[in-house]
């Protein structure tokens, strides 16, 4: 699926609201890999794909998903301005998860301080993006790069 693409992919396997998802990574094969692999949780639903953070921006406005997940390092706009011109331009119940490669503290930080609601780094299980997704959907917020432990925020 080419990147800055809507995509509307409905399963009527559950009569719960799915949780709409925008992925937003510059490299391909993590996009189409996170994609498919979401696409197996009956409660998710990956509504488009972003390769920069401009896209990023964009369909974040446009579809107003309930969780974009986020690189840092993405080209035009990186990862940390997208995020917080995503704050900007969506309403508080869009939530941003970080997945990012880098797990320094000022990283997580800088993400937490401009409105991240939570933070993965690339390195953590496959499992662990499904149950972050649902966590920060939930009101909650989960950071793991660090310690492994979730924090709370009020």
């Amino acid at each position: 699926m080419p990147a800055g693409k809507i995509i509307r992919i409905f399963t009527p396997r559950m009569s719960v609201k799915r949780i709409t998802v925008l992925l937003a990574d510059d490299h391909t094969i993590v996009r189409e890999g996170l994609c498919a692999m979401l696409q197996l949780e009956d409660d998710i639903e990956v509504v488009g794909e972003a390769s920069n953070g401009h896209q990023a921006v964009a369909l974040a406005s446009k579809l107003v998903p309930d969780v974009v997940v986020m690189d840092l390092a993405m080209p035009l706009l990186n990862g940390l301005e997208a995020i917080q011109r995503i704050r900007e331009c969506t309403p508080a119940s869009t939530k941003v998860l970080v997945l990012s490669s880098y797990d320094e503290d000022a990283y997580v930080q800088h993400a937490r301080a401009l409105g991240a609601s939570g933070y993965l780094v690339k390195q953590s299980d496959a499992h662990v993006l499904a149950t972050a997704i649902r966590e920060i959907f939930q009101g909650r917020s989960y950071f793991k790069p660090i310690n492994h432990v979730t924090l709370q925020c009020p």
